[in-house]
C-alpha cells in the first residue's frame, strides 16, 4: 500500500497504527498543502482525490479517501487480529467511540476550515489556535465522559486489546500536544494512550516532533 499524507495528519497517523496492527507494509509519500485553502492543488494528487485533502491511500487499483471507512475496509480485508472486535453491542460501542474524535473533533479542525478562518475570515493566528483547543478539549470531554466508570472501558477504550477507538484516540493526541494542551484533565483517557504507547504498534508509526 502506498499513503499519501501531509504534516501533522492525524488521519494519516491512524491508518499507519492500523497497518502496524494488521503487519501490512506500506509507503508512505508527503504532499504539500496550499496555506490558503488548506487542499493540495498538485493536478496528479487531485486526480486521485478532487478534494485535495490526505489522507489518500492506494492498493492496487483501488483508492481510499477517508480514514475512517479505510479502517473498515483494513478490518473487513485484513481481519486478523480485529480491531473492532466483540459482539455486536461491543462493535457499536467502539465505533461510537472512535466517531467522538472522528466527527467532534477532527471535522471542526481540519487545515481546511482554519485555512477559511485565518485566510477568508481574517481570524487571527491567535484565535484559530483557541478555536483548534476549544474543540478538541471539547470532543476530549465527551470521550472522557463516555470512558470513565463504563465497565467496557478495561487497559484500553473498549476491553484489554487495542480498537479502532484506540487508534482514533491516539492519533489526535500529538496535535493536542502541539497546541500546548495536555491529558492531565482526562485521567482515564490518559490511561488509556499511555497503554497504548507501550506498544510498539502505536509508537513506531507516530509523527516525529
Amino acid at each position: 500500500m502506498k499513503i499519501y499524507t501531509s504534516h501533522n495528519c492525524s488521519a494519516t497517523y491512524r491508518a499507519r497504527i492500523a497497518l502496524h496492527i494488521k503487519g501490512v507494509p506500506y509507503e508512505s509519500e508527503y504532499v504539500e498543502l496550499d496555506e490558503q485553502t488548506g487542499e493540495s492543488s498538485n493536478e496528479e494528487f487531485l486526480a486521485m482525490n478532487p478534494d485535495g485533502t490526505t489522507p489518500v491511500i492506494v492498493e492496487g487499483r483501488r483508492i481510499f479517501r477517508q480514514g475512517v471507512p479505510f479502517l473498515e475496509y483494513l478490518e473487513e480485508s485484513y481481519p486478523s487480529p480485529s480491531i473492532i472486535p466483540g459482539s455486536n453491542r461491543d462493535r457499536e460501542r467502539i465505533r461510537a467511540l472512535a466517531t467522538v474524535i472522528g466527527s467532534d473533533i477532527d471535522a471542526l479542525i481540519d487545515p481546511r476550515a482554519t485555512a477559511y478562518l485565518a485566510h477568508r475570515l481574517n481570524v487571527s493566528s491567535e484565535e484559530c489556535t483557541a478555536w483548534r483547543r476549544h474543540w478538541i478539549h471539547r470532543g476530549l470531554q465527551t470521550l472522557e465522559r463516555l470512558m470513565e466508570d463504563n465497565p467496557g472501558t478495561a487497559r484500553f477504550c473498549h476491553g484489554d486489546v487495542p480498537t479502532m477507538a484506540d487508534i482514533c484516540l491516539v492519533s489526535q493526541v500529538p496535535e493536542l500536544h502541539r497546541l500546548g494542551g495536555s491529558l492531565d484533565r482526562y485521567p482515564t483517557i490518559a490511561r488509556v494512550v499511555e497503554n497504548c504507547m507501550e506498544l510498539e504498534e502505536f509508537r513506531l508509526p507516530a509523527p516525529k516532533a
